[in-house]
C-alpha cells in the first residue's frame, strides 16, 4: 500500500467514527430524555442536556473532520489541520454553556422543589447509556490518539467526563429517593454542572494552546532530537529547533551546520536521511531543514545546540 493510500484510508477512518459519534449521541439522548422523564429529576435532565450539547459537538467534529482534510491550497499552503482545533474550540464553548444552564434549573428547583417518581426502567435506561458511553469514549481516545486527531480526542475526553457525571447522578438519584430529600437532587445537579465547567474550561485551554502554535511536548520534542542525533553523521550539528502543532500534523524546523566544504549533493543527503527517519517515527511530520556552512553557521555550539 502506497503511504497516499494509507494516508487516505486513515482519514476515512476517521470520518467514520466521528460519524458513528452522531449516532451513539443519538441514542444515548434518547435513553437519557427517557429516563428524565420517567422520574421528573433534574439530576437526569442535567445529563440529558450534557449529551444533547455531544449531540451538538459531534456535528461539529464530523465538519471539522471533513476541513482538516481538505488540501492545501493558494491560501492556506499548510493545509486545513487547524479546523480540528477550532471544532474542539467550539465543544468547549458549547460545554460552558450546559453547565450554566444546569446551574439555572437547579436553582429553580432548589426554591420550587420537584417531587420525584421512582420507576427504575428510568434509572437503568441512564445507566444504559452511561455503559454505551463509556465504551464510544474509549473508542474515540483510541482512535484519535492512533490517527492524531485533536477533535476526536477532545470528543472522547468529554464523553468520559459524561461517564462519570452519569454515576454521580444516578448515585445522587437513586439516595434522594431513597431519602425523600428532595434538595439532594437540584444539588447534585449543581455538582454536575461544576464538573461540566471544568472540562469545557480544560477543553478550551487545551484548543487555543493548539492554535496559539504551541510547541509540542517535552517527551515529542526529545524524541525529535534524538532522531536527529542518530541520523545526521556527515553534520556538524543542528540548532533552533521549533516545533508546532497543527491538527495532527507536527512541523519541525532546524538549522543543519555541515562542514564548510560539502556539496550540495551530501548535505542534502542527510536531510533526506534525516526527513525519512522522523516521518517512520511521526509518519505526519513535516520536516523543514536550513543548511548551513559551518564558517557561516549563526549560533554554532549554543545553548541546546544538538553537536554530533
Amino acid at each position: 500500500m502506497t503511504d497516499k493510500n494509507h494516508r487516505t484510508r486513515l482519514h476515512f477512518s476517521s470520518k467514520q467514527v466521528a460519524l458513528g459519534s452522531v449516532l451513539i449521541a443519538v441514542i444515548v439522548l434518547g435513553l437519557k430524555y427517557a429516563a428524565y422523564a420517567m422520574t421528573n429529576s433534574i439530576g437526569l435532565y442535567s445529563d440529558a442536556l450534557e449529551t444533547l450539547i455531544n449531540l451538538a459537538a459531534a456535528f461539529a467534529v464530523v465538519v471539522a473532520i471533513w476541513l482538516g482534510e481538505k488540501p492545501a491550497d493558494d491560501n492556506h499552503p499548510y493545509g486545513h489541520h487547524k479546523a480540528e482545533y477550532l471544532s474542539a474550540v467550539i465543544e468547549g464553548v458549547l460545554i460552558l454553556l450546559a453547565a450554566f444552564a444546569i446551574f439555572a434549573e437547579a436553582r429553580q428547583s432548589l426554591f420550587e422543589p420537584r417531587t420525584l417518581s421512582v420507576p427504575i426502567l428510568g434509572l437503568v435506561l441512564n445507566g444504559l447509556a452511561g455503559i454505551v458511553n463509556a465504551a464510544w469514549a474509549a473508542v474515540l481516545v483510541h482512535t484519535g490518539r492512533r490517527l492524531r486527531s485533536p477533535a476526536l480526542i477532545a470528543d472522547g475526553r468529554h464523553l468520559f467526563s459524561d461517564v462519570l457525571s452519569s454515576v454521580g447522578v444516578l448515585v445522587g438519584v437513586g439516595l434522594a429517593m431513597w431519602s425523600g430529600l428532595d434538595w439532594i437532587d437540584p444539588l447534585l445537579a449543581i455538582l454536575v454542572g461544576m464538573h461540566i465547567l471544568w472540562t469545557g474550561w480544560d477543553l478550551l485551554r487545551r484548543s487555543v494552546g493548539g492554535l496559539m502554535d504551541e510547541a509540542v511536548s517535552e517527551v515529542e520534542q526529545e524524541k525529535i532530537r534524538s532522531v536527529i542525533m542518530a541520523h545526521a553523521d556527515g553534520a556538524i550539528e543542528a540548532h533552533e529547533m521549533r516545533t508546532r502543532r497543527s491538527g495532527r500534523v507536527i512541523f519541525v524546523e532546524f538549522h543543519l551546520v555541515v562542514p564548510s566544504a560539502m556539496s550540495v549533493f551530501d548535505a542534502h543527503f542527510i536531510c533526506d536521511r534525516i526527513e525519512h527517519a522522523l516521518r517512520r517515527d511521526m509518519p505526519y511530520a513535516i520536516v523543514t531543514i536550513h543548511i548551513e556552512p559551518e564558517n557561516k553557521a549563526h549560533e554554532p555550539h549554543s545553548e541546546g545546540s544538538m553537536v554530533f
